[in-house]
């Protein structure tokens, strides 16, 4: 359970100190340290000798623990900051390593329970499978019990030691329990007071490295399973916090303000409101705000209404009624409760309402419409330009969710979308239009351009962005639309670069009216077709076979869009070359050749398990993002459903498999390439009918999709080895070492695999594998011997 737990929040922490995008190397980090924790009894079976396998136990278990706390600081005091270059590659696989460690220790128990009590192999494996599934669920719990990711590692190393206690106990060592005791209670007092210190900001263990950046504590921090939540002082409090303000605005007294940042990176502000409108004026000099000007007296609904600053400008401009979403609740309650004095308790006035939950869902459900629905810097421009959404799955810049938006409207209402305008090479901007044109020919505009405009703020510097908004109307613009648009834009000294009848920028008209955006000549590299729920990577606009362009690296410009894929490549790199290096290199020499003779559909049928399991695990975890609105769901609801299926499958076969060569052995893997084919199809179907339900629902549905599968997919591992036990001394170890490489090599494949072709893809690569696995094993089954 423990180290489930610890994998997740994992993900929490690194979504903080580096990206949310490199949640899978903490999957990464988890299988190369269990596979090489199992390795290490292998290879040293005299320190692992069998009368001594409890106190061993106990002891791996305490260091899993110690390690936890360990390494977590080291990793605390490494600012990451990964490139494509050898100092790179070479800090990742340093981090890579460091923070494998306490899996290692946490292989090395499990290895030793599974191998030295055989005869309950199948009942310790699903015990194992179901511990970590439980610890899936517990991440959220105790992140909520903490309200702090740090103390929350502390608490988990805590519960470790706990188990290294039970097994102390179980070898009769009366001192090695008293130890693992005292450390098991150290640990858990020391998260608890550091969980208080850091509500009252004087935490000892808190994040000193954000994004490669030193922080500095705020005047306010709290986490849970959704993200890490500081407040901090106006860092800029002689000008008000603005998106892309027009030149005309004139200054004067700025509110006071307060930066509320959402995992050291989406950034949006408190402001000091006591009720009075008219100090809100200079909201209407914001590009963000340009809805307005066409729509007065509107109902509005603000997507991400974070510290209220959009709902704010809905009262600068008097309309009618706002209505707020917010996925994090925690945003709501600092917004309305911990701060509400400062704010002015916006969810208290009778025209705005605030709603906890996630917008596209919670559109498709409702039966009300909006006048605008605004969807304003959801990202910000550190995190693009980092590249770090370009791996990350968005819910919301997809052309399913653009069709829930525009079904939503109002007749003639706007979806107005603000978005990071980079002046040298707009490749996002027109990738949005893009994705615009296309949500409004899915729902039947033959004539998108007429239904379309784009409005930029000014900004000379063709290295650092201004902003644009993209209006996207039900209705198409008539002509007192696009006259009071012209008089906005040029009162306020905003470029208006696409609007009916107007091409201030002609790439922008073509990308509107072309049937296929990808023909359009942006003038540089870029990727304009849709993103799709299927591949819904919108900022990952380089294709793969433009990273073999040479021009592409003479713009500075564009390193923003080659520095993902680079990463992954390195990350790739990081990641198979430590798992060669460490697990396939040492067993194949501590593996004789005789041993292996004969061996290739067992070593293809080991290795094709291995990226069977994480392909499909890791695509139906980013497919359900999509569904379920967080990735700290999606990861929980897949992980512990497919661990604790999984291993109610493994323990079954225990008793349904006997240990002789037969057909009956294929049984299991029919089975399972029936379910993968049935779910593949009908998945689509599914989440589209439950897409309007409620999250409870919506949760509900994704792990009974993925039961089935995790049943199924719990019994291949098993059956493998007992394949393999019908040949006298077999390199079982060998055997699993291949698993574990392919596994750790499939975490980082399955990310590349979806980025260029869909999740799809990856979904059917994963199924493919157990096809090739199921060839193996019959080749076994047909030649009648290991």
């Amino acid at each position: 359970m423990a180290t489930l737990t610890y994998e997740i929040l994992l993900t929490r922490i690194f979504s903080v100190t580096m990206w949310y995008h490199f949640a899978f190397i903490a999957v990464s980090v988890a299988l190369f340290g269990l596979t090489v924790g199992a390795l290490i009894v292998h290879l040293r079976p005299k320190t692992f000798p069998a009368e001594r396998t409890n106190e061993r136990l106990a002891q791996a278990a305490a260091l899993f623990s110690i390690s936890i706390a360990l390494t977590f600081v080291t990793q605390l005091t490494i600012p990451f900051n990964p490139e494509w270059s050898f100092i790179g590659v070479y800090s990742s696989a340093l981090l890579f390593a460091i923070i494998s460690v306490p899996f290692i220790f946490s292989g090395i128990v499990v290895a030793l329970a599974l191998s030295r009590f055989q005869s309950e192999v199948g009942r310790l494996y699903a015990a194992d499978l179901a511990g970590a599934g439980i610890g899936a669920i517990a991440v959220i719990w105790l992140l909520e019990l903490t309200k702090d990711g740090p103390s929350a590692v502390i608490a988990i190393a805590g519960v470790a030691a706990a188990g290294a206690v039970a097994f102390a106990l179980g070898s009769q060592h009366a001192r090695l329990a008293q130890l693992c005791g005292v450390v098991a209670v150290l640990f858990i007092v020391l998260a608890g007071a550091n969980a208080y210190a850091a509500q009252n900001h004087t935490a000892v263990l808190r994040i000193v490295w954000a994004k490669g950046e030193q922080e500095s504590p705020g005047v306010f921090e709290t986490w849970n399973a959704f993200s890490r939540i500081k407040v901090s002082e106006d860092p800029d409090p002689a000008n008000p916090f603005a998106w892309g303000m027009s030149p005309a605005y004139q200054g004067g007294d700025p509110p006071e303000e307060l930066l509320l940042q959402i995992d050291s990176a989406a950034g949006t502000v408190l402001t000091r409101f006591d009720g009075d409108t008219t100090a809100l004026d200079y909201l209407k000099y914001d590009v963000t705000s340009i809805a307005h000007y066409l729509r007065p007296n509107a109902d509005v609904f603000i997507m991400g209404s974070g510290g209220g600053r959009d709902i704010l400008t809905a009262l600068a401009f008097e309309q009618s009624s706002v209505t707020g979403i917010e996925l994090n609740g925690d945003i709501l309650d600092i917004a309305n409760e911990r701060f509400g004095d400062f704010t002015g308790h916006l969810d208290e006035r009778p025209e705005v309402r605030t709603i906890s939950g996630e917008a596209r869902s919670y559109l498709a459900s409702s039966d009300e419409s909006y006048d605008i629905i605004q969807i304003s810097l959801i990202d910000t421009w550190a995190a693009t330009a980092a590249g770090a959404f370009a791996l990350s799955e968005n819910a919301l810049y997809t052309v399913e969710a653009f069709e829930v938006f525009l079904d939503r409207l109002a007749p003639g209402g706007i979806l107005s979308v603000s978005h990071w305008y980079v002046n040298r090479q707009p490749t996002s901007s027109y990738r949005l239009t893009s994705l615009a044109a296309a949500s409004l020919r899915e729902v039947g505009f033959a004539e998108p351009e007429a239904h379309l405009m784009f409005v930029r703020s000014p900004g000379d510097d063709d290295f650092f962005p201004s902003v644009g908004t993209i209006l996207v109307s039900n209705e198409p613009f008539d002509a007192d639309d696009v006259l009071e648009m012209e008089e906005v834009t040029a009162r306020l000294e905003f470029k208006l670069l696409l609007a009916p009848g107007l091409a201030g920028d002609a790439t922008f008209a073509a990308i509107a009216a072309a049937n296929d955006p990808t023909s359009v000549d942006i003038g540089g590299p870029g990727d304009m077709s849709a993103p799709t729920d299927d591949r819904p990577f919108f900022f990952q606009m380089v294709r793969y076979q433009d990273l073999f362009d040479s021009s592409l690296y003479d713009d500075a410009t564009a390193e923003f869009l080659t520095r993902p894929v680079l990463v992954l490549f390195s990350l790739a790199i990081s990641v198979i070359g430590l798992s060669f290096a460490v697990i396939l290199v040492p067993t194949l020499l501590s593996t004789t050749r005789t041993a292996l003779r004969g061996l290739a559909p067992m070593v293809v049928f080991f290795a094709a398990i291995g990226l069977g399991f994480i392909f499909i695990e890791l695509s139906q975890m980013q497919r359900l993002i999509i569904f379920l609105g967080h990735p700290t769901f999606s990861l929980s609801v897949v992980l512990f459903t497919l661990l604790v299926f999984g291993g109610i499958g493994s323990y079954a076969t225990q008793h349904l498999i006997k240990p002789a060569l037969t057909s009956a052995l294929l049984v299991p893997f029919g089975a399972l390439l029936l379910i993968l084919l049935a779910f593949g199809l009908l998945t689509p179907a599914i989440i589209d009918a439950f897409s309007a339900s409620g999250t409870n629902t919506r949760i509900i549905v994704s792990g009974a999709m993925l039961a089935p599968m995790g049943l199924f997919m719990g019994m291949p591992f098993p059956i493998g080895m007992k394949v393999a036990a019908m040949r006298p001394n077999a390199p079982t170890a060998f055997f699993w070492g291949v698993n574990g490489a392919t596994s750790v090599a499939g975490s980082v494949l399955t990310t590349a695999v979806a980025l260029g072709w869909g999740l799809s893809i990856s979904f059917w690569v994963g199924t493919m594998s157990y096809v090739v696995a199921a060839a193996g094993l019959a080749i076994i089954i047909r030649r009648g011997h290991v």
